[in-house]
């Protein structure tokens, strides 16, 4: 118990000295803000993550990793505050578990050998929960992007057909297609907002694609690069491509039912197949049992 008591006095003046840090370096960005012209109200928690992102061990937690730093892209978080905010959640919860199963194991498992196993485990699943979470989060972005490539490209053709070009096609549907393609839209902005600060748009259209990794998008962008560099005949290619996309949709839809029938089959027969026989097979059970024992 002395070491546990000293262990807690140790992080309880960590948490008092990083406080203090915390507070001079909000004060200074207040300051600055102020002499800037500008006012800023912010959650004193959501300056605390962000700090603890933007310090020296937290950027090197990120960048470090180059798997973490493409999930980040690929989720749409390349802004400063938002790979703060997960380096922070990158430290913290390690430390978080490690703490609960420091103070779980004190409480209901006092006497228990092996002391150090638990809070190790709790600090390794700690560490890998937020970059699991985070390779989920881009996965789910990466099939809601392939799903709104079917309804980008009829878009892109109806634009295309009214005689606009590649660039003014894809800033009407930046500006108008939010509500249709909310994560499509939101790279286009994106890629248009370099493209205006002088970027060429077939470069920033691969670079984009590549960031992404979603294969539909990928072959859409190949076909508007064709259209920027030749001027005509990708409306065929267009076309081509959707009923492609159609047709690999429907092929996931069958493999999808198909492993649906299987499942409801081992389910039918490990809950419906005893009940069915039971009803049929019961009486002549209880006859047979009834002529032996007479």
């Amino acid at each position: 118990m002395v070491w546990l008591a000293a262990l807690l006095l140790l992080l309880g003046a960590l948490l008092l000295a990083g406080n203090h840090w915390l507070t001079e370096r909000r004060r200074a960005r207040q300051i600055s803000l102020r002499l800037q012209g500008q006012l800023v109200r912010e959650n004193r928690f959501g300056h605390w993550l962000r700090a603890l992102g933007n310090s020296r061990f937290g950027q090197r937690s990120v960048s470090i990793d180059s798997e973490t730093q493409a999930l980040l892209s690929r989720l749409g978080w390349r802004r400063a505050n938002e790979r703060a905010l997960f380096a922070a959640c990158q430290i913290g919860t390690p430390l978080l578990a490690l703490g609960l199963a420091v103070f779980l194991q004190e409480v209901f498992f006092p006497q228990a050998t092996h002391r150090w196993l638990a809070p190790m485990f709790a600090a390794g699943g700690g560490y890998l929960l937020p970059k699991r979470i985070l390779a989920y989060a881009a996965a789910r972005r990466q099939k809601t992007i392939a799903v709104e490539i079917s309804t980008f490209i009829p878009l892109l053709r109806i634009l295309f057909e009214s005689g606009m070009a590649v660039e003014q096609a894809l800033r009407v549907l930046s500006t108008e297609g939010h509500k249709l393609l909310p994560e499509l839209t939101r790279e286009l902005r994106l890629l248009l907002t370099r493209v205006d600060s002088g970027l060429e748009l077939g470069q920033e259209l691969h670079k984009t694609a590549v960031m992404l990794a979603v294969d539909e998008f990928t072959d859409t962008c190949v076909i508007l690069h064709q259209l920027i560099h030749q001027g005509g005949g990708a409306m065929k290619s267009l076309l081509a491509l959707k009923q492609l996309l159609d047709d690999r949709r429907l092929t996931r839809l069958q493999e999808y039912i198909s492993k649906m029938s299987a499942k409801m089959s081992v389910v039918m027969m490990l809950f419906l197949f005893p009940a069915l026989l039971i009803v049929l097979a019961g009486p002549g059970f209880t006859a047979i049992t009834r002529a032996f024992a007479n």
